[in-house]
């Protein structure tokens, strides 16, 4: 949808006024919005399902989906073609996140560890006509092998072996990725492995994810065409009492081996912030992957909203000046209502609770707090909230020629009308 007069309203005049009165540039704030892409993740298009056997499910390995609101893709045509309809209402210019279980295979028969950048050459040429990054991730679910939930920690040598192929494959897949595309491809290793009960050996397949990673990472790769992330979880489905790849063993591997670390922001105690645990890995790992979601109770990954949690995400990414070093992205897949709404609803979310970040008044809280003023650093922070951040995303969506407010849903519910609900 496109704007019908590129003049502001006068409410973004107005609110520019109030933060230069407290010392904030409205306008360098939303140039760094505008330049600051996120993620996209392709499965919240199909809840999942993939497209190596197009009109399977693949639910398995720690992902359940939950919800049957029509109109699900159910190709890799209808998939693009979704995500360029929710690229279409949101500001800002963003990257593609794809699982290798979406490959294009165009009907032959080929199994993961055998996956090459043909059969991805299609999505990176949809993502560079539409000028954008792509990031990857190996898809260690949904598969014979992984049933029983163990992948690259799995007992069996053979077992292993093929993930660590395939482990192997996606990251040759990614090198060609960031060099066909001028951007660094993140590639990013998430596995189910785990005990849904309490195990005897708790060492052991730890020793041998660590084994097999460093298999998989003993190729050198120029970062500047791929950047490997290593992502962790507390529990999961089906390894609820124990999972392999902790938040402490992949600390300590990222910081050993100098790799990203992926923060999910579901996979931790609910008790536990996301933000806090920012400052603390970048001090030691060159760089950062988020994944932004919404856990509810578990990890359940819930539409992200601008909410506290993921408001202070954002908060801490700005004040610590973290922005450079952190690749955003989101994981979430909700199958309760249209998935366009979702799409959108998230990555708009996440963009807003990124503007409140870079127009809170820092000089002021940062000199508060330098010389022991706890009572003005409290009473600055909490009267910020109150400045009319909305009418600066309002002109934001203005400028980028997006839907503002709720004309989204006039958007979302025509695209239903005609394209969604049109699918058996």
């Amino acid at each position: 949808m496109k704007q019908t007069s590129k003049k502001s309203p006068p409410s973004y005049s107005l609110a520019q006024e109030q933060f230069a009165a407290v010392g904030i540039n409205t306008e360098k704030a939303l140039t760094v919005l505008a330049r600051t892409p996120i993620s996209l993740h392709c499965w919240q298009a199909d809840d999942v399902s993939g497209t190596e056997r197009e009109g399977s499910s693949l639910e398995s390995g720690g992902i359940q989906v939950t919800g049957n609101y029509p109109g699900k893709a159910r190709n890799t045509q209808e998939i693009r073609q979704d995500l360029d309809q929710a690229l279409s209402l949101l500001p800002g210019k963003h990257r593609l996140n794809l699982h290798a279980c979406y490959a294009d295979l165009g009907g032959r028969k080929k199994d993961r560890n055998r996956y090459s950048t043909e059969d991805f050459q299609s999505w990176i040429d949809w993502a560079k006509k539409r000028k954008m990054g792509m990031d990857f991730n190996p898809s260690y679910f949904s598969h014979p092998l992984s049933k029983d939930g163990f992948t690259l920690s799995h007992p069996d040598k053979a077992v292993r072996n093929f993930w660590i192929e395939h482990g192997i494959a996606s990251r040759k897949i990614a090198e060609s990725i960031g060099k066909q595309l001028g951007t660094a491809c993140v590639t990013n290793f998430w596995i189910p492995d785990g005990h849904k009960d309490t195990p005897y050996d708790r060492k052991a397949p730890r020793e041998r994810l660590e084994d097999s990673l460093d298999q998989i990472f003993k190729t050198k790769i120029d970062p500047k065409y791929n950047q490997d992330a290593v992502e962790c979880k507390l529990f999961g489905i089906g390894s609820e009492s124990y999972v392999v790849g902790s938040h402490e063993f992949y600390m300590g591997y990222a910081v050993k081996n100098q790799k990203l670390i992926c923060l999910d922001a579901g996979h931790f105690h609910p008790t536990e912030q996301l933000a806090d645990k920012i400052s603390s890995v970048l001090q030691f790992v060159p760089e950062l992957l988020l994944h932004v979601s919404r856990g509810v109770r578990w990890d359940s990954d819930h539409v992200v909203l601008c909410d506290d949690p993921t408001k202070a995400i954002f908060e801490e990414l700005v004040r610590g000046k973290f922005l450079d070093r952190t690749h955003i992205g989101l994981d979430f897949f909700d199958a309760s209502i249209n998935r366009i709404a979702a799409w959108v609803v998230g990555t708009r979310s996440a963009q807003k609770a990124l503007l409140m970040a870079l127009l809170e008044p820092a000089l002021q809280l940062s000199k508060a707090e330098s010389t022991g003023d706890y009572t003005a650093r409290l009473l600055i922070a909490e009267e910020s909230r109150s400045l009319p951040w909305g009418a600066v995303w309002n002109e934001f969506c203005h400028r980028q020629e997006v839907p503002v407010g709720e004309a989204l849903l006039t958007e979302i519910k025509n695209y239903e009308k005609t394209v969604q609900s049109k699918r058996a």
